[in-house]
């Protein structure tokens, strides 16, 4: 899943201007313009918005669980997934949408997408770590997975980015979290690796 995820992205990055991509931009933009319900979900998205969350959640990581790979975790999956959507907008160059009050930074792939998808997705994971229930973990993951989709989609409604903007932000918004788990879990792997060891 996450090479599929990957490829989606280059492809995206490397294709938004051939016919069937913008063909696919118009629909969706035609379906979601003007959404204001839609819209309201782009403030869970602001910059702002996300530092205080994450913030909150390394303190509370902090203070609560001492658990200080997990307020790396955090700062990984948010901070430089932050940094890498930015170096991504950078090297693609993607003009936005021609609108009014547009914002001057490049397109593709959406922050809001991204880095939303990250943030929201590293809570689900920290906070279902906690729990026992598997009821209540597939309604932390089915939340998590609504709240990033009308994120995303309130920037179409918007007209602040394409759909292949936030396609292509959920994208490698979705390798970069899977790499951090992957890193996170480092640990966990190497305890059951001594205690299996140890038991043999």
């Amino acid at each position: 899943m996450t090479l599929i995820a990957l490829i989606c992205f280059i492809v995206l990055a490397f294709s938004y201007e051939q016919p069937l991509a913008v063909q696919f931009d118009d629909a969706m933009h035609q379906i979601f313009f003007g959404n204001s319900f839609i819209s309201f979900f782009h403030l869970f998205g602001e910059t702002n918005f996300i530092i205080i969350i994450s913030i909150v959640l390394i303190l509370s990581l902090w203070f609560r669980q001492q658990n200080y790979r997990g307020m790396l975790f955090v700062v990984l999956t948010v901070g430089a997934g932050n940094g890498i959507n930015q170096l991504a907008k950078t090297l693609i160059e993607r003009p936005r949408p021609d609108v009014v009050e547009q914002l001057t930074s490049f397109s593709m792939p959406s922050g809001h997408a991204m880095v939303g998808f990250l943030y929201v997705f590293t809570i689900a994971y920290i906070v279902t770590e906690l729990l026992m229930n598997r009821k209540s973990i597939m309604v932390t993951w089915i939340v998590a997975i609504l709240i990033v989709v009308l994120m995303g989609l309130s920037r179409i409604s918007s007209s602040h980015h394409y759909a292949t903007d936030v396609i292509a932000g959920w994208s490698l918004g979705f390798t970069w979290f899977i790499i951090c788990v992957y890193w996170y879990e480092g640990r966990n792997r190497k305890i059951k690796k001594l205690m299996t060891k140890e038991s043999a």
